[in-house]
């Protein structure tokens, strides 16, 4: 019986030569039947794998191994030490809510049907707060996640009857959440189901079932790109996870962020992403507490002007405006020399806002 994770642990347990077990004296006995463990066939003998809803069990409530692989047997009496949440704020409160909004707008459009879609969510403060929004979204029905990470805000959801069902590969919720669910496991036995990650983050799983996917950004460009892991192009901040598997093949691919961090030194909508993890054709919207940017049909230029406009900071719109006169032509227009002039201007002064394009001229 594994503990509130499986990720990648059944593949590693097969493959492995020797197996160390951890006996956690903590995690109570009750997380039997919480797990769902399948693993598909290696190509090409490989089927569909059978998930029609989040809710649906295919599997196993634990992980099979070969006894004689086991090498020891470590003892423990801990959670997994996973700090709280900041308090929302108002930035994130705006995010939060102009993500409810926009999703409230795509049903009224039918768009989403009115049953609604799963919902995949990032981790993080920001991911946290647009799921404490949906909270308080009452025009969107009850739903149900299909989701990698199940953090801290979809326990309150599930106590406030407005998540459903939560489908994730892994339970990363602060010590005193983690001791909330562990200790009420009646309640939250039909609520709750861990799978490996090749099911969690199957692309055909997510296609099917239509996960609207909602993740975070560090930076987006005025093209529509997606930085999610590298603070200036090279200081790693947090790894991609699995943001991609749901962003390349949701219904709906949404990402959100503020617009400045550090009081402003730093705009988190750029000219030219410094690292790029997701690119414009698997992004649709874009939400910072400026506002939404719906991007979807639009051409490079159309999303610019869209993403400046809805999505900027005030005191960025400008410089981003006259990054994008400098633009060379073509169907994507970058000055390519001045693409990373709000990176370098940050490195040398530490103020983006202190860029000038006049040397770029």
């Amino acid at each position: 019986v594994l503990g509130t994770g499986v990720g990648n642990v059944p593949t590693y347990a097969a493959k492995a030569k020797k197996i160390l077990l951890e006996l956690n004296t903590k995690l109570p006995e009750g997380l039997y039947g919480l797990h769902d463990i399948y693993m598909p066939l290696d190509p090409p003998h490989r089927r569909e794998i059978p998930i029609y809803t989040p809710s649906d069990r295919i599997g196993h409530p634990t992980v099979k191994i070969d006894p004689s692989k086991i090498a020891g047997i470590i003892h423990s009496d801990a959670y997994d030490g996973i700090k709280g949440f900041t308090a929302l704020d108002d930035t994130t409160l705006q995010i939060g809510a102009n993500v409810c909004n926009f999703l409230i707008g795509e049903v009224r459009a039918q768009r989403i049907p009115q049953e609604f879609l799963p919902i995949q969510s990032g981790v993080g403060n920001v991911a946290n707060a647009v799921l404490f929004g949906l909270g308080d979204a009452k025009e969107l029905p009850p739903f149900a996640m299909y989701t990698e990470v199940i953090q801290d805000a979809v326990i309150d959801l599930m106590r406030m009857g407005r998540c459903k069902f939560g489908s994730t590969c892994s339970l990363t919720l602060s010590d005193a959440k983690e001791a909330e669910v562990l200790d009420d496991l009646d309640f939250f036995r039909d609520k709750i189901v861990i799978r490996p990650a090749e099911i969690s983050n199957s692309p055909e799983v997510i296609r099917r079932l239509g996960v609207i996917a909602m993740n975070t950004a560090l930076e987006a460009d005025i093209f529509g790109n997606i930085n999610s892991t590298h603070v200036v192009g090279t200081r790693m901040m947090n790894g991609i996870g699995g943001s991609g598997d749901f962003t390349r093949n949701g219904y709906l691919s949404i990402f959100s962020c503020p617009s400045i961090t550090k009081g402003g030194l730093i705009s988190n909508i750029v000219p030219m992403c410094s690292h790029i993890d997701h690119t414009e054709h698997s992004v649709d919207v874009i939400i910072t507490e400026q506002g939404v940017a719906d991007i979807r049909g639009l051409d490079p230029v159309q999303r610019a002007e869209r993403i400046i406009d809805n999505c900027a900071h005030p005191m960025y719109k400008e410089l981003l405006r006259d990054y994008l006169k400098l633009g060379k032509g073509g169907q994507t227009p970058h000055h390519l020399a001045a693409s990373l002039g709000f990176h370098t201007a940050f490195q040398n002064t530490g103020d983006m806002r202190l860029t000038d394009w006049s040397q770029y001229a």
